[in-house]
């Protein structure tokens, strides 16, 4: 009798430890284990953080105490965010990194593509080799991003977040590449999120508008003899557009909108960045075409 007394107790005294083990390991389940591989922290990826706002997304991303890579050309200047050098112009090198840091993670929760390149060129006088880099920098470096990720994303229920530009929904004269470009990768979020949705993924535009970052200066202007013709209204047009670059948001006001839009439930798929932004935006869906092109024209010192 009391060998079976003293097996009772010792029943006893064990189930609450097996009940904490199984509690351990439910949350380390939850805190990120996959594939056998266990990341307490959730792993966030920023292509183009090497500076203007992606540097300031993964900036505060770590301080939400993300683990944080940044994918560029130029390595990220601190120890803080480990960097993988990538040319999102050049097919193949942004798939080959993230399936590299989606191996060695076990899984992706958060994708952030800030990757862009600007020209102002009139229409009939740019060259094929610029505008074709654009596009590979703003969108299909994009596409590259999201396939490669896709994989990686699925495992934790992940977020995409591509950084587009209220250029896609308004036009700016003599930056149209630039603008056809940010309008196209709203629409790729748009049918992403439809199609990767039902595996727990979810696709997101923000668009900011004007932006105090270096990205103004790294604009390629055509110079007169480039322009020709149009060598006067490229440079009103150009540099109305910087006035209103650096007297416009700061890039740690787009990282806090792109940080809100990732910890949504149930994210827009497009929307501005600040409340400004998102009333113009409004309201250029409210007014014809026409009268916006005239805003336009005004704005930019166009006849």
């Amino acid at each position: 009798m009391k060998q079976e007394k003293k097996a009772g107790e010792a029943a006893r005294e064990e189930a609450p430890k097996e009940r904490a083990e199984e509690r351990e390991k439910a949350e380390t389940k939850k805190a990120g284990e996959t594939d056998g591989r266990i990341s307490p922290k959730k792993i966030a990826v920023v292509v183009g953080a090497s500076s203007g706002i992606g540097r300031e997304t993964a900036l505060k991303l770590h301080a939400k105490s993300y683990n944080v890579y940044n994918i560029s050309r130029t390595p990220f200047n601190g120890e803080r965010i480990r960097s993988v050098t990538a040319d999102a112009a050049q097919e193949g090198e942004l798939e080959k990194a993230i399936a590299s840091l989606g191996e060695e993670t076990g899984g992706i929760d958060l994708l952030v593509y800030s990757a862009g390149f600007s020209m102002a060129a009139p229409l009939e006088h740019a060259k094929s080799g610029d505008y074709r880099y654009l596009f590979e920098v703003n969108y299909f470096g994009a596409i590259e991003a999201i396939r490669a990720a896709a994989p990686f994303l699925k495992k934790r229920g992940g977020r995409v977040i591509l950084v587009g530009s209220m250029g896609g929904d308004v036009p700016i004269p003599f930056d149209g590449f630039y603008s056809s470009s940010k309008a196209a990768l709203s629409m790729l979020a748009r049918e992403a999120d439809l199609e990767l949705r039902p595996h727990g993924i979810r696709v997101s535009a923000l668009l900011p508008g004007g932006t105090s970052t270096d990205f103004t200066y790294s604009r390629r202007v055509y110079n007169e003899e480039e322009s020709r013709t149009y060598s006067s209204s490229v440079k009103k047009a150009s540099a109305a557009l910087a006035n209103m670059e650096q007297g416009g948001m700061s890039p740690s006001l787009v990282a806090d909108s792109i940080l809100k839009l990732a910890a949504k439930r149930n994210p827009p798929t497009v929307s501005a960045a600040g409340s400004r932004n998102n009333f113009l935006r409004y309201a250029n869906k409210l007014l014809p075409e026409r009268v916006t092109d005239w805003f336009v024209r005004k704005k930019f010192n166009q006849k």
